[in-house]
């Protein structure tokens, strides 16, 4: 499914100091074979005004990224949403807004097992929320709300320091922001090297 650009930009204009979207970030550092060497779960807005803007960089550059190039959609079919699956484990992240370290431990095991890397590495996971706003015949924004958006945006970071975080190697949007509105039954899967490897991480 083709990801309209337009879509991606509204989301990443909320992903500033003055107009953030985001509530709660989380986290593991993984050592090279993929086990976990330490966590953190914070409420976004607690963090510095430095903080903040640095981690705003890491989740903007998902969708900030070249749409159907370097970040491209994928859907789940009827049988990847069987319970037990990854799919399901995303949709109780989203709901508890992150609140629940079980389900982050159990994501973290999940994608420490299938990801391979000779060196440590970070997984960062944001939840956000947008209200999305009506628009009117000339496309201007009004004040009036069609939805709340809630999303997860994961990334999988190098890391440049002890416990710190460099660009986004891969990384994902969950659910898909399609046509001004949440499409649980896809995601936005980020991938500048075009490896697939994420897709089969998640999708096989």
């Amino acid at each position: 499914m083709h990801i309209d650009r337009s879509d991606m930009l509204e989301l990443t204009r909320r992903m500033t100091l003055s107009r953030n979207c985001f509530s709660r970030l989380a986290g593991a550092y993984m050592d090279e074979e993929g086990f976990i060497d330490n966590t953190f779960h914070i409420n976004f807005l607690k963090l510095s005004a430095a903080d903040r803007e640095a981690n705003l960089k890491i989740a903007k550059t998902i969708p900030f990224a070249r749409t159907n190039v370097e970040l491209k959609n994928y859907r789940f079919e009827e049988g990847d949403r069987k319970p037990g699956g990854i799919w399901q484990l995303l949709m109780a992240l989203k709901s508890c807004e992150l609140k629940n370290d079980a389900l982050l431990y159990n994501l973290y095991e999940y994608i420490g097992e299938r990801y391979p890397s000779d060196k440590p590495y970070a997984i960062y996971v944001f939840y956000g929320s947008y209200d999305v706003p009506v628009k009117g015949i000339n496309q201007e924004e009004m004040w009036e709300s069609e939805e709340v958006y809630q999303f997860l945006i994961g990334a999988i970071c190098p890391l440049t320091g002890e416990y710190e975080a460099g660009p986004p190697e891969k990384g994902f949007l969950f659910p898909a922001f399609s046509n001004r509105s949440s499409d649980p039954e896809s995601m936005n899967i980020f991938d500048p090297e075009d490896s697939d490897l994420l897709k089969r991480i998640f999708f096989d």
